[in-house]
């Protein structure tokens, strides 16, 4: 639950087109709260990451209108307030993973003094203290991104910026990965994840936006943006009882093992109640009963579709944790 709606990133009217008159964003507005993990998802070239790069003054906007830390976006001085991890980075191979770590605390300026005890409470929080003095170059993906996680970090940053944190890492590490983002979160830090990767943001942010095309389609907490699609899902033994026919919030699926499926569009466990009652009086074996909802998948599809948007690209990478609540 979030504590707090200030907006640390507040956007609005981005535009971006390159030559050729590619338009990468067409007009994005968006809110990032204080303290929450916000993921924005999208299928491949909505804009997720010139976005991204607009907002760390990689790439010039053609049109924005907004505030990052309360400061104009692009303030100099309010960047060295926000942590960064690219989609490609490229640390140098012949560094060691402390150096890493120390050479891009200096470029945030991060003073000497404090910059050896930063790298050591880094490498621990992401789990490579035993690593702190191996070159990099032998480093595998997974422990990249940590690295890469922790130099975002070096500066104490009050806004994380990650883009495809866990792309490529293993499901060991990705879970690892979630799980420092949420200690993260714990600790106050505002995280901005962009990712395609569906199961994961699923599990993390508190509010995601899906892009498709250069706009924002949808934006909220994935329980609001589901709600109108929370239901209850009963499965009975054999054929549904004739009086439960007249209600009009029920549908009826007969199943192929002899069971039935009871669909009722309702989200409140006091609606459900006099339904199972019905069920027991008609002495009908209830098999389960489950609470149903949308998932982050199902979000990002109906979105892609609404659009327009089927090319290959745009379904690329969309994992699910399933429809359940």
């Amino acid at each position: 639950m979030l504590m707090s709606r200030n907006a640390v990133i507040s956007i609005d009217h981005v535009h971006k087109t390159f030559k050729r008159r590619v338009h990468a964003l067409r007009g994005v507005s968006m809110r990032v709260h204080e303290g929450e993990i916000f993921g924005l998802l999208g299928p491949n070239g909505a804009g997720k990451s010139t976005l991204v790069k607009i907002l760390m003054t990689v790439i010039r906007p053609g049109r924005l209108e907004g505030t990052m830390l309360g400061k104009p976006v692009g303030h100099k001085p309010t960047l060295r307030q926000v942590g960064y991890l690219p989609e490609h980075h490229r640390f140098p191979g012949y560094l060691k993973a402390a150096q890493v770590l120390d050479y891009f605390a200096a470029l945030s300026g991060v003073r000497r003094s404090l910059r050896r005890k930063k790298t050591d409470e880094m490498l621990e929080l992401v789990g490579m203290s035993d690593w702190a003095r191996l070159r990099i170059s032998g480093f595998s993906k997974g422990m990249l991104q940590r690295i890469g996680i922790a130099q975002a970090l070096m500066n104490d940053p009050k806004v994380l910026l990650l883009d495809e944190p866990t792309d490529g890492v293993d499901p060991v590490g990705r879970r690892e990965i979630r799980d420092l983002l949420l200690r993260l979160r714990e600790q106050g830090h505002t995280i901005f994840i962009n990712s395609h990767l569906l199961s994961e943001l699923e599990m993390v942010c508190d509010r995601v936006s899906i892009m498709v095309k250069g706009r924002v389609s949808m934006e909220g907490t994935i329980d609001d943006l589901t709600s109108a699609s929370k239901r209850y899902e009963i499965i009975v033994q054999g054929e549904a009882p004739s009086s439960i026919a007249d209600n009009k919030d029920l549908t009826i699926e007969s199943l192929g093992d002899s069971s039935t499926k009871l669909t009722l569009m309702s989200s409140e466990a006091e609606v459900v109640q006099p339904l199972i009652d019905q069920l027991r009086s008609a002495s009908v074996v209830i098999r389960s009963i489950e609470p149903v909802r949308e998932s982050l998948e199902d979000l990002f599809m109906r979105a892609v579709q609404a659009a327009g948007d089927s090319t290959p690209g745009a379904v690329m990478g969309k994992k699910s944790g399933g429809g359940q609540a």
